[in-house]
């Protein structure tokens, strides 16, 4: 039986364990995927640890995905985005590193027929999840413009990120309407019922992208809608980051309908 995890602290709101066990059940493979919680101090120990007890594959979550970049073999968007999210300890050599929330934005967004090169995007947010959205989209053919609370920090991340231009969120008004694709990649949406964008900037040929999954209906999402704008709710991204792990780990396709309603049944 081969073994998957998560490693985080806390995990114990994790969707990820429905998620992939449901994609076992559904091929009839012989797998489980359980969760880690070690010390932060004990992350490393963790990591090597699992490889040498033969688990098969990791996700990692918060606070471990910056420590586990120096712990394995990261490959090339891993170390760009400066995360890894993602562990597979198939090769013969030390595990390798993956970020698949870049590529779980990239395939929400085209699950909705939305097209993203040659496309003018705008990432709210130059967190973790904004760094990969952003790499994401500039890989994929975009012009990305980040706009960010402490606009300083959206410009650094601008410099490192290809075709890319750093803002402050006042310029969201300029921006937005000028733009193919949004993405909010904050947590703004999630505790209180507000929005990151100007409602009066959303337009009907825009696409939008909320990370936030809880509630999948955000203020942003609720907005967008009334412009005639495509929706894209955050449970579109958590899943298909989790379709791209589970591909990683066995090269096999993902049972996407399955994942999704045991995803979508937890929220």
């Amino acid at each position: 039986m081969d073994v998957y995890g998560l490693l985080g602290n806390p995990v114990g709101h994790s969707l990820s364990p429905p998620l992939h066990e449901a994609a076992y059940d559904e091929l009839g493979l012989e797998a489980r995927y359980v969760t880690f919680e070690p010390e932060p101090e004990d992350i490393a120990d963790a990591i090597h640890g699992a490889d040498a007890l033969g688990i098969a594959g990791l996700n990692v979550t918060i606070p471990f995905k910056q420590d586990a970049l120096k712990i394995v073999a990261p490959e090339d968007l891993a170390t760009r985005i400066g995360a890894v999210n993602t562990i597979d300890f198939s090769g013969s050599g030390p595990p390798t590193g993956y970020n698949t929330d870049a590529v779980g934005a990239l395939r929400a967004l085209r699950d909705h027929d939305v097209t993203v090169e040659g496309a003018r995007a705008v990432v709210v947010g130059a967190g973790g999840a904004g760094r990969a959205v952003a790499f994401g989209l500039a890989d994929a053919g975009a012009t990305v413009a980040i706009a960010n609370r402490t606009e300083p920090k959206a410009r650094e991340l601008a410099a490192d990120v290809p075709h890319a231009t750093g803002h402050g969120l006042t310029e969201l008004e300029t921006l937005v309407p000028e733009a193919d694709v949004l993405v909010n990649a904050t947590s703004v949406g999630m505790e209180e019922d507000v929005s990151p964008v100007p409602a009066d900037a959303l337009h009907d040929d825009l696409a939008v992208l909320d990370a936030v999954y809880q509630p999948l209906e955000t203020k942003l999402l609720r907005e967008a809608a009334t412009a005639g704008a495509t929706t894209v709710d955050g449970a579109w991204m958590l899943l298909y980051q989790g379709v791209e792990a589970f591909e990683i780990w066995t090269d096999r396709d993902a049972p996407v309908a399955a994942m999704n309603e045991a995803l979508r049944s937890r929220l």
